[in-house]
């Protein structure tokens, strides 16, 4: 096989890890009330929840096999096929909830998998360079900090789709940062030990990666998955790919003609996304009557 080819297996695979963890911590995030919520967020009461961990270990199998792809193929190959995980999020979260996935879902579904088919084998994605310079990181963090900020802010009052919104944002933004910082890490880790350890990219990684899960929990913790699964499932790989276009100098072989199919693919996919994010979610959520005062009943 090669290098594109395992990217691709590695990254499908990614897909599902991702999916299995992301229903189980969910449910287990939207059983923590309120009042149990501390300066963390929601994970101090989770990190006592066994199935949350198993949860969380299946998620870190699946950044295990994306960080795995990103060591053989761009960010642009990569981070679009990650999106394959709401394929396998729609049926799981049917199966756990009793309910059906509907018709509408299943065209949604065949429209997300082929417009990503479109951009990988049509854009044919080409790798830039491994590491972003010193100079982008200090452009990133002045143009990203204000946004996370901003979202951790607005997030803070508000109705509860609307919290879980910007957390969402914020979380996903996070999780595209830490697709690129991985991507570096794993070049790093090739060059052996001294490189990798004495990098800014493998401590910057790991804050940027626990703010982003511990953003995404308080996303959960709030309960609208229908605002916070969209918001950071078209997040991540727009901000990643658009990272590594502009900072790691990756691009699609494309000409004017091509080109202008693969935009129509890219909105395919974010229309996709999102109508299968927030199929996902309420197929995943309880019934509203009872969900929507779960937390408030145990305070």
């Amino acid at each position: 096989m090669t290098d594109s080819v395992l990217a691709v297996v590695f990254a499908v695979g990614a897909a599902l890890c991702i999916a299995v963890g992301t229903v189980v911590r969910h449910r287990s995030a939207a059983q923590v009330p309120d009042d149990s919520v501390g300066v963390l967020g929601p994970i101090t009461s989770l990190v006592r929840q066994p199935v949350w961990w198993f949860g969380t270990v299946v998620g870190i199998g699946g950044y295990a096999l994306q960080a795995a792809a990103l060591g053989l193929g761009s960010l642009l190959l990569v981070q679009p096929l990650l999106v394959l995980s709401l394929l396998f999020a729609l049926p799981l979260g049917a199966r756990f909830s009793g309910r059906t996935v509907t018709l509408t879902d299943w065209l949604w579904a065949s429209a997300l998998t082929a417009a990503i088919a479109v951009l990988v084998v049509v854009g044919d994605p080409r790798p830039g360079v491994e590491r972003a310079e010193t100079r982008h990181w200090i452009v990133i963090c002045l143009i990203g900090l204000p946004f996370v900020l901003a979202c951790l802010l607005g997030a803070r009052t508000g109705s509860r789709s609307r919290r879980a919104l910007l957390l969402g944002l914020a979380g996903g933004a996070l999780f595209g940062v830490a697709a690129v910082l991985t991507k570096g890490v794993v070049h790093l880790a090739g060059e052996g030990p001294r490189p990798l350890f004495t990098s800014i990219e493998l401590y910057a990684l790991v804050v940027v990666g626990a703010a982003a899960v511990s953003l995404q929990q308080s996303a959960f913790q709030v309960g609208a998955l229908q605002a916070s699964l969209p918001a950071t499932t078209v997040m991540e790989p727009l901000v990643a790919s658009l990272l590594g276009f502009v900072v790691l100098g990756e691009y699609l072989d494309a000409d004017r003609k091509v080109t202008a199919v693969l935009v129509v693919a890219l909105v395919a996919v974010v229309m996709a996304a999102v109508a299968l994010a927030r199929g996902a979610a309420v197929t995943e959520e309880p019934d509203g009557d009872a969900a929507q005062p779960l937390s408030r009943s145990r305070r």
